[in-house]
């Protein structure tokens, strides 16, 4: 970057803001959050998804003398941002161990030079005793430590690595941190001040308004997946989350015998597939990546149009991460979760047998079921998840929910009813067989037994055996029951359990039903997108702006994202720019850009205008 003429701080954040990144004003806290960087003081910011995080540090560490230094967890989160970074004229490079020997030298030399704005670099590499040492010949302008929820063992995805960051911030105690995240809850956000020795906290809204959330009772899951697909707009990026690797190469290839552009992606993979497909899915658009949560932190697509998950996450913090994935900028998108009996079976035993401290085991068990209580919420999903992260917001009336509220019903009896028999057949049986013998069928494991015999036998008919294993699910997720994975799936009462099959509770529970979906009638396209395509002749338009970005996105070996977001290229097929200085208004589009780009896109504009 060129050196900008001495300023207020104010004006040299809005000056970086609009020549750099083309944008008019700061969002949100974004403004508050640059100044205090600005002004050498440290911050812990939470902002969700897609809001704009990393501008509060790429900013100041533009405008600040020296170099800022970002700690990231991925390598490929790292080049995204770089490459972004390197199309808006920004000084930017990575230290990996992906780099060639001259690449690492040239970026070295670069380093000590001062010619860089900002290095990325992984944490175990920022604690090296090597890179502490060149880092003390270094003028920093900044620490950034993104993803930071990482630090906290209260956080979903704690990582040893981060933790020693604490000792890297006592270091360089004079240098300003900012530690960005989109998922903390309470005890996580206390833990990362704490570690990192900050006293300010910045807590924006984690509220993603423009997306759609639905959950379903898994039913026969390969048709329901098909059945989303087809219900959203040809030719729409999404990420099909899966549980397994095993089922990620299943679910792929049913999808691409179904005619679909699918890709794998999962930790067993060899590295260069694993790259190559991740590069596919960004650069190119129509590609359905199914993957394991091996893939996704960082990925700054900002046209994924649905998360699908197949499988139910291992926590909301987890869940809330991999759904924000969809609609980064800010266009109507889709999170869609179908779950049943055995996923919460099998979360539980995940967790019961992992190696982690009973402490952690708790934490972890209360997050699990705070999701539970997501999936199986009769009001505003919206709501569940905002009041978990300690927001608060208006029922939202773009969840299922909202769209076709559930029909709730006094559930008490036959709650009683499916405990008293788990009960009076020894606690020993899964939800199957237990059904069987409420709805009074004699076969001859019930006779073996002399559960016929039982004064429980038969006393659940008023209830199909859909209805009986949808009451089995929501008692489990509300922890009434709970499934012994390791005594062949048998339904054991908890203590809250006892308290409703006595009488001292009272548990309403909701009707499951079919979802039906369609073109015409998807929640997400009832949305009035951010800027709207008002004719024939404006779409034509940004299609052939798409065909024109994707040609010099392949020719730059950059994601098309990079060089424009769907966004510009929308308000440039609708405003339909004649110059340069009216192409300079279009939000994303800065001085690097106008210039690399500007004539280009005038030019197929004015060719339109001539047709």
């Amino acid at each position: 970057m060129s050196q900008l003429l001495p300023e207020s701080q104010t004006s040299l954040a809005k000056n970086i803001l609009s020549s750099v990144f083309g944008y008019d004003a700061f969002r949100g806290m974004q403004e508050d959050i640059v100044e205090t960087v600005m002004a050498g003081q440290s911050c812990c910011v939470l902002m969700p998804t897609g809001s704009g995080k990393s501008l509060c540090y790429q900013i100041p560490a533009i405008g600040r003398q020296g170099t800022g230094l970002v700690i990231s967890p991925l390598i490929a989160l790292m080049q995204d941002q770089i490459s972004a970074l390197k199309e808006c004229g920004v000084r930017a490079e990575t230290l990996n161990s992906s780099l060639s020997g001259a690449e690492y030298y040239r970026v070295m030399d670069l380093l000590k030079s001062g010619a860089l704005d900002l290095l990325y670099i992984a944490p175990e590499r920022a604690m090296s005793e090597d890179f502490l040492e060149l880092m003390d010949q270094i003028d920093l302008s900044l620490i950034a430590i993104d993803e930071a929820h990482c630090i906290s063992q209260w956080g979903h995805d704690f990582r040893p690595d981060y933790m020693a960051l604490s000792t890297l911030r006592a270091r360089y105690a004079d240098v300003p941190c900012i530690a960005v995240t989109a998922t903390a809850d309470e005890p996580t956000r206390k833990d990362i001040l704490d570690k990192l020795s900050i006293d300010k906290l910045f807590t924006g809204s984690v509220d993603r308004p423009n997306i759609t959330y639905h959950v379903e009772v898994k039913d026969n899951p390969k048709s329901q997946l098909k059945r989303f697909i087809k219900s959203r707009e040809v030719g729409e990026s999404g990420i099909v989350y899966c549980l397994s690797r095993r089922k990620v190469e299943d679910i792929a290839q049913y999808l691409r015998d179904e005619g679909y552009n699918a890709l794998p992606y999962h930790a067993g993979l060899a590295k260069e597939v694993r790259a190559t497909n991740q590069d596919r899915f960004l650069k190119e658009e129509n590609v359905i990546m199914v993957a394991t949560v091996a893939f996704g932190m960082g990925i700054n697509k900002p046209d994924v149009r649905f998360v699908f998950h197949m499988d139910l996450p291992k926590n909301i913090e987890a869940y809330y991460q991999e759904t924000g994935r969809a609609g980064r900028d800010g266009l109507p998108s889709v999170a869609y979760m179908i779950y049943g009996l055995q996923d919460v079976a099998q979360q539980y035993q995940m967790l019961d047998s992992s190696d982690a401290p009973d402490n952690q085991k708790r934490i972890e068990r209360q997050k699990l079921e705070a999701l539970l209580g997501y999936c199986e919420a009769g009001g505003c999903r919206r709501q569940v998840l905002l009041r978990y992260f300690g927001d608060e917001g208006p029922e939202c009336g773009n969840c299922d929910t909202c769209l076709n509220p559930p029909k709730m019903t006094d559930g008490t009896i036959s709650a009683q009813k499916l405990l008293s028999c788990i009960a009076r057949t020894g606690q020993l049986f899964g939800g199957a067989y237990v059904i069987d013998v409420l709805l009074g069928k004699e076969n001859e494991r019930i006779k073996k037994f002399r559960h016929n015999q039982l004064s429980t036998w038969g006393i659940g008919k008023e209830h199909s055996k859909q209805e009986w294993n949808g009451i089995v699910r929501q008692l489990t997720a509300r922890n009434f029951i709970r499934v012994d994975i390791t005594n062949h799936g048998g339904l054991k009462i908890t203590p809250e359990g006892k308290k409703l099959m006595s009488g001292k509770l009272k548990v309403e529970l909701r009707e499951d039903r079919k979802v039906k979906l369609s073109k015409s009638s998807s929640s997400a396209r009832q949305q009035k997108p951010a800027v709207s395509i008002e004719n024939e002749v404006d779409q034509k338009l940004f299609d052939r702006l798409k065909v024109l970005r994707q040609g010099l996105a392949r020719s730059q070996k950059v994601a098309p994202y990079m060089v424009f977001h769907d966004k510009a290229l929308v308000e440039m097929a609708t405003t339909r720019p004649e110059t340069l200085d009216q192409m300079a208004e279009i939000s994303g589009v800065g001085e690097a850009k106008l210039e690399k780009y500007g004539k280009i896109f005038l030019e197929t504009i004015g060719e339109a205008a001539g047709n």
